[in-house]
């Protein structure tokens, strides 16, 4: 369940209004257009027939899932070191102290350093994570979430209205988003409209990042 934060920047008025699909089957030249429109527009696109095999992502899920399911005291083992980002983490997130669990694991795609400690505590076959999401040529990065279940106290919301991810932007250039069938994301428009982002594991949802958003505008 996704709640937008207490203090909301933006006034929370939710729409189910059409949200752009690229459907990269299609004409190149067709795809730019789409793209750049939806980007200008919503600053957010759904990524469909991306000819990723759904092997591919069916491993990737079990494998963090056999990650973020470890003890913790086997997780910490790799936690992230400042000012290094990349490891394992565990905070909240939202400018206004939302209420919420989050632990993670921040990767480098090109690099083996801490990727490799990470896949010996992922799985009994690290090396078939790696070739995962390795690429040598590569600067991205490779981030999966996990919000562990709430337990119910006396003196904090019902389960049903806590929330993991509230109200944000995505700092880099942009985010790439393989969600699970669990509903929640919303994305919101430059008039303050919030829009519910129908999920589907097969698909990927693209956001627009503020260093994009930057480079842009200058």
């Amino acid at each position: 369940m996704f709640l937008s934060s207490p203090s909301p920047l933006r006034t929370k008025k939710t729409q189910a209004i059409g949200i752009p699909v690229i459907d990269l089957s299609l004409d190149t030249a067709m795809l730019s257009h789409q793209i750049i429109t939806a980007c200008q527009d919503y600053g957010f696109f759904k990524l469909v027939n991306h000819r990723v095999p759904i092997q591919v992502i069916s491993k990737m899920e079990e494998a963090v899932h056999g990650f973020f399911s470890k003890p913790m005291s086997e997780k910490v083992q790799v936690k992230a070191n400042p000012p290094s980002p990349f490891g394992y983490g565990c905070r909240n997130i939202g400018f206004n102290g939302d209420v919420g669990e989050l632990e993670y694991i921040l990767l480098q795609a090109n690099s083996l350093s801490t990727s490799s400690d990470v896949f010996n505590v992922v799985a009994n076959q690290p090396t078939n994570f790696s070739r995962l999401i390795q690429d040598v040529d590569s600067d991205s990065c490779f981030r999966a979430n996990h919000y562990p279940g709430v337990k119910p106290e006396s003196n904090q919301p019902k389960p049903a209205h806590r929330i993991g991810f509230g109200e944000h932007s995505d700092p880099q250039i942009f985010t790439i988003l393989r969600s699970n069938d669990v509903p929640g994301l919303q994305i919101s428009t430059v008039d303050g409209l919030w829009i519910p982002v129908t999920t589907d594991p097969t698909d990927f949802c693209v956001f627009v990042g503020d260093v994009l958003e930057v480079l842009y505008h200058a």
